[in-house]
């Protein structure tokens, strides 16, 4: 059942009755890397005042004039952006690129010998090289660009997948997967004969890594994990995960959407053999995501779509192959994404994961403890503690309150936006015992203002349903 969009105060309310899974704190894993990339970009050059600005000042309010999107009423009200987790907003340094590359350099990539053509060539496979440093790749042919993170999930599904696994061979994943890591490997088991397997989660609703190592065996010959979950803000110690699965021969696909964006990500110290993120999650534009994999997987593996620039030779009867990363690029690329990516990676380079990551632990817990104070306001997903890392991320319900009306109040009477339904994880939500959740996900634009304000709000809007009951 669905909250209604309607202009207040008429309002249909919706009172689910949610179950609620109780919260305790467990002890994750969580491996902290130095960061790799090096590039720096003007755009951010607000942000390199020196360490002297950065301690008077949080890095929300350093970098948020670099976002346009965000110095805008929505409703009469100012705009307080907290769906991140959905989509990131884009700095001016990105917008700028994507509209050089279509009044500068507008032209087809690693096809033509003019100008236009170079150059295009030259900024696309710089942007490769860009993602390749951003997460430690060990060369940039490791890259390959995709439509979004879901296209590379079914790029390996297919080529992998298909060619790699048979009957009784076993896909091991957790139930808090995103639905683009669960459906492609329901085609692939299909059509193999293969068989999936769900780790659950423990009482502290978090995926039980224990039962994942207990769960692994010479069966096991594929692992898909993710790095941060999208509805429970917890972070998985994939380095030790992807250990224990090479161990029994398994290969490893860590969903790292939710992590490459906010922290140090370094696939050669996680040992990853695959590994997808998405470039509007990172500040970057849409239609553009990778896949990173290890070169000798990705040698081994056939092509995924057929096309222009894949192909080394075309006969009538048969062809012959590019070798990667071309042979998974198909066509004409989404060129100025692509580029518009790069900038996006030089913008969080040049102001630094690492700072990133750890101002966001500082929001991700003045969330969580605001939220917390709401005696009404149940939260999903781990305890945050010394030993317990959380991302800026908090899924929750209000008792008696539909989220997607909570989602409309705010939108409509206070110009918050948050999320609100499954968040692509209608397994996770059926296994804690609800239909859908609300949702605040937080960046590094955003500040311990922004959090107040939708508290604020959100005990407004609960105020004003309770008040109908």
């Amino acid at each position: 059942m669905e909250g209604v969009v309607l202009k207040l105060p008429s309002f249909r309310i919706l009172n689910p009755n949610y179950s609620s899974p109780s919260s305790a704190t467990i002890r994750l894993g969580f491996r902290s890397f130095s960061s790799s990339a090096t590039d720096s970009v003007s755009a951010a050059s607000i942000v390199k005042k020196g360490n002297q600005a950065l301690e008077s000042t949080s890095l929300g309010h350093i970098t948020r004039p670099d976002f346009p999107i965000l110095h805008q009423e929505v409703n009469g009200s100012k705009l307080v952006y907290l769906d991140n987790a959905a989509t990131s907003q884009k700095p001016t340094a990105v917008l700028k690129a994507l509209l050089n590359y279509y009044e500068a350099y507008n032209s087809n990539v690693h096809r033509g010998i003019h100008f236009l053509s170079a150059k295009a060539t030259d900024e696309y496979e710089l942007a490769r090289k860009k993602v390749a440093t951003f997460i430690n790749a060990s060369e940039p042919r490791e890259i390959v660009f995709t439509k979004n993170a879901t296209e590379a999930i079914n790029l390996v599904a297919y080529s992998w997948g298909l060619s790699n696994l048979k009957p009784g061979d076993e896909i091991i994943l957790t139930v808090a997967e995103h639905h683009s890591a669960i459906v492609p490997w329901q085609f692939v088991a299909q059509k193999t004969g293969a068989t999936l397997k769900f780790v659950n989660l423990t009482e502290e609703e978090v995926p039980d890594i224990e039962k994942l190592k207990d769960m692994l065996s010479k069966k096991t010959k594929l692992l898909v994990i993710h790095h941060v979950s999208n509805t429970l803000g917890s972070v998985l110690p994939v380095g030790d995960i992807v250990f224990w699965s090479h161990n029994v021969g398994a290969k490893v696909l860590v969903d790292a959407c939710q992590s490459v964006p906010h922290m140090v990500v370094d696939v050669q110290s996680l040992d990853a053999d695959f590994l997808v993120a998405s470039s509007h999650k990172m500040c970057g534009p849409t239609g553009v995501g990778f896949l990173y994999g290890k070169n000798e997987l990705l040698s081994a593996m056939p092509p995924f779509l057929g096309g222009g620039e894949m192909i080394a030779d075309v006969f009538l009867d048969h062809s012959t192959y590019a070798e990667p990363p071309s042979r998974f690029e198909a066509g004409t690329p989404a060129i100025g994404e692509v580029i518009g990516l790069g900038a996006a990676i030089d913008y969080l380079s040049g102001i630094g994961m690492q700072k990133i990551h750890d101002y966001e632990a500082e929001l991700a817990n003045y969330l969580y403890e605001s939220l917390r104070s709401i005696p009404t306001v149940k939260i999903y997903g781990p305890v945050p503690s010394q030993n317990v890392h959380r991302t800026a991320l908090c899924s929750f319900n209000v008792d008696n309150i539909h989220p997607t009306d909570i989602a409309t109040f705010l939108d409509q009477q206070h110009g918050v936006a948050i999320r609100s339904g499954h968040h692509c994880a209608q397994p996770l939500h059926r296994y804690l015992g609800v239909s859908s959740s609300a949702r605040a996900s937080l960046h590094f634009y955003n500040t311990k203002e922004d959090v107040d304000a939708f508290i604020l709000a959100l005990n407004d809007t609960i105020s004003f349903f309770t008040s109908f009951q």
